[in-house]
């Protein structure tokens, strides 16, 4: 669904006098995205909708729908009934990320119809075989952020193709002061020149490709620093509107969260080995992690507990299948999976 077709139906702020809103303002209509997360066959997907390609190529966006003050009582009731009728799905975890209204978010220079601020919801869910999407289709989230993916290692692209870049444009004369400077900056988010990599900075990564002109949803926005590259690499696949910052911001959330709250279990089935759970917390992570530390770490915080049973697996031992223990949220504050991918 396109946010041009949304526009009669959406929350409105009207700019007209006789509301009291300054003349010559724009009106505003409030949406609500969703980056819907899953899990399946090891890889983090997201639910996207297909729509007409726009400047940049990108076909791909998030799922899109508007708030109704008359029919929805809650920002949150709003999100879970058209994402029911859009996709078909009942989500379970959803929580608030972030609201965004940058202007020039739709991309659309010079347009004057009213303009859409959206608040970004993360839903995570599960993908279940007997599940038929109504529309859409899960995608990894790493067809859209490959540097993210670190389970074999540092991804080839960041030395070949982004290092290259980001410091060629860190070391450009820039005329405006800076808190903290460009080259400081690649260095912290990318994990250059001794600096470790903190896989929580996904919004932070990509804001930085975004100012440089690296990616493709900048020379679509117009943004000058776009200009510059004769040949622009092709960063991951783009997202219509401003879409893959949503994302990166779901991404971001989803991996800090999974640390100190046990939010990765609703990404799991009921029954589950210990393998298939480190493999998920990989799949959201990005790096590969210790079998036995990570064993030992879950098994000594109390998340999961045995359910006397075991799955077969082909050509190996049965392996014991385990449960998430919820009793966990009564004994502590904070009682998520405390990996630490880079010690592991």
């Amino acid at each position: 669904m396109a946010y041009g077709q949304l526009r009669e139906s959406t929350a409105r702020v009207s700019s007209a006098p006789e509301h009291g809103i300054e003349a010559g303002t724009a009106p505003v209509e409030i949406g609500l995205n969703a980056a819907i997360v899953a899990v399946t066959d090891n890889e983090p997907v997201v639910l996207v909708i297909r729509h007409e390609a726009d400047s940049a190529g990108a076909t791909d966006g998030l799922p899109f729908g508007p708030f109704s003050p008359l029919q929805h009582r809650t920002l949150e009731s709003g999100l879970r009934a058209w994402v029911h009728r859009q996709a078909g799905l009942e989500l379970g975890y959803a929580e608030q990320l972030y609201t965004f209204g940058d202007r020039g978010r739709h991309a659309q220079p010079g347009d004057l119809s009213p303009h859409v601020v959206s608040i970004g919801y993360l839903a995570l869910t599960q993908v279940k075989p007997s599940m038929e999407m109504l529309h859409g289709v899960w995608r990894s989230w790493y067809h859209y952020f490959p540097w993210e993916d670190w389970r074999r290692g540092r991804p080839e692209i960041l030395e070949a193709t982004m290092e290259p870049r980001l410091r060629e444009w860190a070391n450009e004369r820039t005329s405006a002061p800076q808190p903290v400077s460009r080259q400081e900056r690649v260095r912290i988010c990318f994990g250059l020149d001794g600096a470790a990599w903190d896989e929580e900075k996904v919004l932070e990564r990509y804001e930085l490709l975004y100012e440089a002109g690296l990616v493709e949803e900048a020379a679509r926005d117009g943004r000058d620093a776009a200009h510059q590259w004769s040949q622009r690499p092709r960063l991951g696949v783009p997202m219509q509107y401003d879409h893959r910052r949503i994302l990166a911001t779901a991404i971001g959330r989803v991996r800090a969260k999974i640390k100190y709250r046990p939010v990765i279990f609703e990404l799991m089935p009921d029954d589950f080995t210990l393998f298939e759970l480190q493999r998920t917390v990989e799949a959201i992570l990005g790096p590969h992690l210790h079998k036995q530390n990570f064993r030992r770490l879950v098994e000594g915080a109390g998340l999961v507990e045995p359910t006397g049973d075991v799955k077969m697996r082909t050509g190996g031992r049965p392996a014991k299948l385990y449960r998430f223990r919820r009793e966990v949220l009564m004994e502590r504050p904070a009682p998520g999976v405390r990996v630490k991918p880079g010690k592991l």
